[in-house]
């Protein structure tokens, strides 16, 4: 793994305009800290020192921090280099699944038989279930709330890749690519990952859901939904303190949606938090050599320190 080099910024552009408000609506609490005291608590060093540890070992890390009503990023690193993002490649799948339910080109009931895709058995549960055969839409809860790989290749079977690629063409993403279906072991004539994605980009996908700019707003709308039931909470996610199966209306005015990937030697996490101050969309990629639990521990705790100061942030 190469080591990045480059020092992390805590300023710049970014192409997404302002937040819709009622991201938040009448959840935004009435009460404020000063000016001068929130920007106090708006740091990121922990985070920084947590990521350049990581990349002195010869992680290769790249984040990206987007304040959603501002338009603008808070927090960059090697944002724009493109890595494995494992399972958050199911994001443009999703997306294009939904952009078919909306056209009517797909029917949201159509049943799909488990048999019609190889097994896979790398995560999921739908393997473990008993009935042989689903529709499309719960196919797609399954994908986005448990990171099913066979719910998830068979939604690739039946949209086809090419299809989801092309939808990676018009959401303008020029560094993401869905390479593959999900398989237990990749061989010489496989692709070598899943999927490949830049945090940049990521974080820039996940605040066009939550503003209603990904295809359409119903589409917009539609894979927020999914994303909102996704039960991994262990990454970045930890610092927010909500119920992994049940977090979609919290009573603290938390609004969250959030995707991971795992794979061998890599991390990734994308996703939205808003609180009563701010908004922000977020992404984080580590890869990094897994070669003791160690490493690994290294790894989850810089996504843990950046939940911590996203929380900070928002609230």
């Amino acid at each position: 793994m190469g080591t990045s080099s480059e020092p992390f910024d805590t300023a710049g552009p970014s192409p997404q305009g302002p937040a819709v408000e009622a991201l938040r609506g009448s959840r935004r609490s009435s009460r404020r800290l000063p000016r001068r005291a929130a920007i106090g608590r708006r740091s990121f060093a922990s985070t920084l020192k947590s990521l350049d540890e990581l990349a002195g070992y010869g992680a290769r890390v790249s984040v990206r921090v987007n304040d959603l009503d501002r338009g603008t990023a808070v927090l960059s690193g090697d944002d724009f280099v493109t890595l494995p993002i494992a399972g958050l490649g199911v994001v443009p799948l999703l997306i294009e699944v939904a952009a078919g339910f909306e056209a009517t080109t797909l029917d949201p009931y159509e049943i799909i038989e488990r048999s019609s895709v190889d097994r896979v058995s790398v995560g999921g549960v739908w393997q473990h279930l008993k009935a042989p055969a689903l529709p499309l839409c719960d196919l797609a809860v399954l994908t986005a709330a448990t990171g099913d790989a066979s719910a998830a290749n068979a939604l690739i079977a039946r949209v086809g890749l090419e299809a989801v690629r092309a939808r990676i063409e018009q959401l303008g993403l020029s560094r993401a690519a869905l390479l593959d279906a999900f398989r237990d072991e990749r061989g010489p004539d496989d692709a070598p990952h899943f999927a490949l994605g830049s945090a940049r980009e990521l974080a820039e996908v996940f605040a066009a859901l939550v503003n209603a700019q990904a295809v359409s707003p119903s589409v917009s709308a539609q894979v927020a939904e999914w994303l909102s039931l996704n039960h991994d909470l262990s990454l970045v996610a930890s610092a927010t303190g909500l119920d992994p199966f049940a977090h979609e209306n919290d009573e603290h005015g938390l609004l969250f949606i959030n995707k991971t990937g795992r794979d061998a030697g890599v991390r990734v996490e994308a996703g939205v938090i808003a609180g009563p101050r701010a908004g922000v969309s977020y992404a984080l990629i580590v890869c990094f050599d897994d070669l003791t639990v160690a490493h690994r521990l290294r790894a989850h705790d810089a996504f843990r320190t950046l939940g911590v100061d996203l929380m900070e942030y928002v609230f």
